[in-house]
């Protein structure tokens, strides 16, 4: 069980447990002013809660097509305090549609295309691209979301260059986040925010190191974190 500020989370049913990607992912979203949201392979529906804290007049749609993930995020939605505005469906991205659109769409996607699959096919359909291609989610955003809506996304740094080769010409790169563990080294994962717009968009690269010089959490993490870390 993790404990945040306003919100506990257990993921002892999810193939992929909470971690920092989801954790930066929810928090650096820019969620405000969006009414409908969807956050896409929901697992423990970290996300989903962390954005639902952040903005108080949003409805939340959580999906997943792991049976197991999906009766964790129920389990972790009802004990939250928003939990009526957050509905949770076993879904397949690739199908799901519905009458309305949506304003954000947040997703903390399977990846590592090329490497070795786990041996564990639960884990190994949460952690690799076998069911859910990038061209897959990005036809679902193009489908799903409003005129001028927008995706937020974390990849390792190699697969975000290949996710964003292939949203080019049908999504715009808005914001980007690289991510470091330390000041200095190689970027370990990317946080993108893509626009459904007509014109071109100049994007917006910062950089974040996870650690300082002198191993703390440095104090851009903890800006970025502060409002759900019980330790900050």
């Amino acid at each position: 069980m993790f404990h945040f500020k306003r919100f506990s989370v257990d993921d002892a049913l999810c193939a992929m447990k909470v971690g920092t990607d989801g954790v930066l992912l929810g928090a650096w979203a820019d969620v405000s002013g969006a009414v409908r949201i969807l956050d896409a392979g929901c697992g423990s529906a970290l996300i989903a809660l962390m954005v639902a804290q952040r903005n108080a007049e949003a409805c939340i749609t959580a999906i997943d097509i792991d049976e197991g993930a999906i009766n964790q995020s129920v389990v972790n939605v009802q004990a939250s305090p928003w939990a009526e505005r957050i509905e949770v469906f076993l879904a397949d991205l690739r199908t799901y549609s519905l009458d309305e659109h949506y304003d954000h769409i947040v997703s903390n996607p399977p990846f590592f295309n090329d490497s070795l699959s786990s041996p564990d096919e639960q884990r190994a359909v949460a952690r690799h691209s076998l069911t859910l291609s990038y061209d897959d989610i990005v036809v679902a955003a193009l489908r799903l979301l409003r005129p001028g809506g927008r995706l937020s996304i974390v990849l390792p740094a190699a697969e975000a260059a290949l996710f964003r080769r292939v949203a080019f010409g049908r999504m715009w790169l808005r914001r980007q986040l690289n991510i470091f563990t330390h000041a200095g080294e190689m970027p370990k994962r990317v946080l993108m925010e893509f626009e459904l717009s007509s014109e071109p968009i100049m994007p917006k690269v910062d950089d974040l190191s996870v650690y300082d010089t002198g191993g703390e959490y440095s104090e851009k993490y903890r800006r970025l974190t502060g409002e759900y870390y019980l330790k900050f």
